[in-house]
This record gives structure tokens, sequence and C-alpha cells, in this order.
């Protein structure tokens, strides 16, 4: 697979990971973690357990094949989501695909914590519900949307967050006594670390 504008990697399509038990956990279990919670975030809140989570972090970390997991979106800016497997340098990275350029443009990392230009509550919901039914990737909405999850920098969240997020979580198969958890500890830990300037430019204008 190529992506310009990103040209250092073995890249692979990695959408059909998506429905692998374990996939979940490892994507998001590390931002549930934060040193004021009373409670140690653990796989089964995503409804998935170690075996599951150890089993897939094998084939997502592979120095061999970094997993690609495209957001298109049919009217705008769409996403792509890139496991950086580089040795000594494991990562993932957030790259925004503009209409008439030809090139993505990397925003983001998720390192050890998050790094970049990420995205409004308004930004990522509409790249999540706007899914591009004629090309390649994740059509989805629950599942466009938790994948955009960790570009949220938005001190300001609508009432209605929580709730989006624990359907969306149900979606890949959270308890539903879970995802509130879940939901709870996500929206605690990406605001508490929210970044966003009102006065910079969005990425999304292509600045």
């Amino acid at each position: 697979m190529l992506i310009k504008g990103y040209d250092v990697s073995p890249l692979v399509a990695g959408e059909s990971l998506l429905a692998r038990p374990g996939f979940w956990s490892n994507y998001l279990l590390s931002m549930c973690s934060d040193g004021g919670c009373a409670e140690r975030p653990v796989p089964e809140w995503f409804g998935e357990d170690g075996a599951d989570v150890d089993a897939l972090s094998e084939v997502l970390f592979d120095p061999e094949r970094w997993p690609v997991f495209r957001v298109p979106a049919e009217d705008g800016p769409g996403a792509v989501v890139i496991y950086r497997n580089l040795d000594g340098d494991y990562g993932t990275d957030y790259l925004l695909t503009h209409p008439g350029r030809s090139c993505a443009e990397q925003i983001a990392s998720w390192d050890v914590d998050f790094s970049g230009t990420g995205l409004t509550w308004r930004e990522l919901i509409r790249i999540a519900d706007s899914p591009s039914f004629a090309a390649d990737g994740v059509q989805d909405t629950a599942i466009r949307f938790l994948l955009l999850l960790p570009l949220l920098t938005d001190p300001d969240m609508p009432e209605t967050a929580s709730a989006r997020l624990m359907a969306a979580l149900a979606v890949v198969g959270a308890p539903q006594d879970t995802a509130s958890i879940a939901a709870e500890h996500l929206l605690a830990h990406l605001t508490g670390r929210s970044r966003h300037d009102p006065t910079w430019a969005s990425p999304l204008s292509g600045s």
C-alpha cells in the first residue's frame, strides 16, 4: 500500500483487524489510564480479555507490516491512522487527506502521549458521520468515530458526548455496564490533556 506524503514504511490495509478481539483494548486502553483514576483499566471494559489483547498486539506492532486504517469522507477531509512500527520508535500517526490534494498531511502522533494538532468535537463528528462509500476504508460511523477519538482536543464537550461514546463502544462489543466506565475515563483523559487553541487554524481548513 502507498500513501503519498507518508513514504517510509511497509504499509498494509488494517481494516480487517477492527473486528478482531483485542483491537479496541490495544487502541484505546492506554487512554483510560490516568494517575488520578482509582480504577485500573482492563480489557474487559471493551468486552475483551488479556489473551486477545496480547495476540492481536503481535499483529498490530509487527515491524514488517504497519497496519493502516482509512477513514475516507464523502465531502471534505478524511483521515488515515497508521501504526508506526519502527524498532525503538513505536507509535500511531494520524494523517488528513484533503480533496484536491495528492498528498496526505500528518497532523498528530500518539507515542507515550499525544502531540500535534487535534480536532474539535464538531470536526471529529463531521468526518466520522460522512463516510465515502466509493472509497476503500472504514464506513461504519461508530468505528470511524472511535478511530478518530484520540485526535479530540476540545475542552468544550457537548452534553451528548458521553452518550455518543458509550453507543460507539457498545457497537464494538463493550458490555453495557462497562461502556459507561470506559467512556468516563476516555473523556476525562481527552479533556484533561486538551490543547486546542481556538485561535489556531483548523487542520481541516488545509492551512
